[in-house]
């Protein structure tokens, strides 16, 4: 093993080389591990009748289908107020009030008066 000060001594092509040779190291391993692991499922699969093929999940089975979420169309909500001085202008009574709402509450015109 190297010890750190052996790792500051050495060049920098020499810590790249290092590295180079670490990253094949890891891959041999990891496929080494990779071969053992499916040998072991080989033997478990086996044990119980399968072959691996036949315990492994290479598709799902039977996909399962997501439904599409219904979007709910909102119908426009009915008017409950309607200004005593221009009937054209409706407030639903929800949201922010209308200019034409405040000024009449605001002048003394009782909200219940303005209900259709």
């Amino acid at each position: 093993m190297f010890a750190k000060s052996d790792l500051k001594a050495m060049s920098r092509k020499e810590l790249e080389r290092l590295l180079s040779d670490v990253e094949k190291a890891l891959k041999a391993a990891r496929t080494r591990d990779q071969r053992e692991a499916r040998k072991a499922a080989k033997k478990a699969a086996a044990e119980f009748g399968f072959s691996l093929g036949e315990v492994s999940e290479t598709q799902p089975s039977t996909p399962v289908k997501k439904r599409a979420k219904a979007k709910k169309t909102s119908k426009p909500s009915k008017p409950m107020y309607a200004n005593p001085d221009d009937q054209q202008q409706t407030w639903t009574g929800k949201g922010r009030q209308p200019h034409w709402f405040r000024n009449q509450v605001e002048s003394g015109t009782a909200p219940d008066a303005m209900r259709i």
